[in-house]
């Protein structure tokens, strides 16, 4: 008898492994091919008809925010199926999915008809969410934040590369066969999907395999600690993203407008770099000091780094800043999904993974808007001091919810 369950540790531990590398892989392609398309957007809908600048930048606005808005509605729902029916059908459906709606992009010929592909796409976004509750359900508690913060580099490497790709094989072929071999680059991590394995690390007694969707929400709400996790997601969201509409403009008054595409495609990537390098130490730190004391730490760094944005003068300082905030976002994604892991039975981690990934396209679709708002009001300046005052806050009010209920402040690594 013994023998044999030591047979199925090393088997697990195997496929463990392998699922990682194979998801890694997976997740690579498919936020590549999400973030090749990005760069020509607004271009692509310029050469369906003789439009003004005003009609392209408010269809370019929707047909990029619609995504966010499919993907924030329906993010909780393919969570609680992959609870039920298994975390590998739903990500071989969302891979179906995706790559479908972007093969079809290449056929359109008005914008309303790019709009609903786009919506489209939104409601099959939930890949690498998905794919992170498929990992974090196979890793013990006490590895999670490690190998969260592994698998999410594929995804960061994959955005990194994306929007350079894209912008070249357009450039060279066109935007219809562009969205072709994105959608091909999908259908690749679909079939790396086919070739993983899912398990599931053995419940404990006592746990139910189901629970509905009002026993799910009671688990959240009995929580206060839980709850202001996954509510600071949705404003760590909308502070990231505050700062993308105007970065451009930033780029161009500190740097000027020659090859002004290519700078701030850099000042873009320096934060994606910074996280790439650092999410896996994040998670492995979470791992073994607590996720929620490395949460609060993560906020304050990114808030201080965030504040002398307002205050630069050269292109060089912004990339520091930039550089040095991805380094401490780097570790929000994982350690937040690790202590999903650690808090939250098995059974129900994908619908609670599906909320806090519905928070997060929340706060991708408001954030824009409160940065050029505040840049339209009172500069571009002030949409650093704000991002940075709303990340400070953040920290301040979880450290206080940590010391108002003790008894919810637990980590366990066994």
């Amino acid at each position: 008898m013994f023998w044999k369950e030591v047979l199925f540790l090393d088997d697990y531990q195997q496929y463990s492994k392998r699922n990682l590398s194979i998801m890694w892989f997976a997740n690579f392609f498919i936020s590549g091919s999400m973030t090749m398309v990005l760069p020509f957007l607004s271009l692509y809908i310029e050469s369906m008809g003789n439009f003004s600048e005003k009609y392209v930048q408010h269809w370019s606005g929707l047909c990029f925010s619609v995504t966010f808005i499919a993907a924030f509605l329906f993010s909780p729902i393919w969570g609680k199926i992959g609870d039920k029916f298994g975390r590998k059908k739903i990500l071989i459906a969302l891979g179906f999915g995706l790559g479908l709606s972007i093969f079809l992009m290449s056929f359109v010929t008005s914008v309303w008809q790019l709009f609903a592909l786009r919506f489209f796409t939104g409601f099959f976004t939930g890949f690498i969410p998905m794919s992170q509750a498929f990992i974090a359900t196979q890793t013990p508690k006490k590895t999670a934040g490690k190998v969260l913060g592994t698998l999410q580099t594929g995804s960061i490497t994959g955005s990194l590369i994306g929007p350079l790709l894209g912008g070249a094989i357009a450039d060279s072929i066109g935007y219809s066969d562009t969205f072709r071999y994105t959608s091909f680059a999908i259908l690749l991590s679909v079939i790396l999907v086919f070739t993983t394995k899912e398990f599931i690390l053995p419940v404990a007694k006592g746990i139910k395999q189901h629970y509905s969707t009002k026993e799910v929400l009671g688990y959240i709400l009995k929580n206060p600690i839980f709850i202001t996790v996954l509510l600071i997601s949705a404003v760590i969201q909308i502070a990231h993203f505050s700062i993308q509409p105007i970065l451009s403009l930033y780029v161009s008054e500190l740097h000027g407008t020659e090859s002004i595409a290519l700078f701030s495609g850099i000042a873009f990537s320096a934060a994606g770099l910074g996280n790439l390098l650092m999410a896996r130490k994040w998670g492995e730190l979470g791992d073994r000091k607590g996720y929620l004391k490395l949460l609060v730490i993560l906020l304050f760094i990114a808030g201080i780094v965030y504040f002398p944005g307002g205050f630069v003068t050269d292109y060089w300082q912004l990339l520091i800043i930039r550089f040095l905030l991805g380094v401490s976002i780097g570790g929000l994604i994982p350690v937040r999904i690790a202590y999903i892991r650690h808090e939250v039975p098995i059974t129900m981690q994908g619908e609670v993974m599906g909320y806090e990934t519905s928070l997060r396209f929340l706060g991708n679709i408001i954030g824009p808007t409160f940065g050029g708002l505040i840049a339209g009001h009172y500069g571009f300046s002030a949409v650093f001091f704000t991002t940075s005052s709303l990340l400070l806050i953040c920290g301040v009010f979880l450290v206080t919810m940590m010391h108002r209920h003790p008894k919810y402040v637990k980590h366990s690594i066994s």
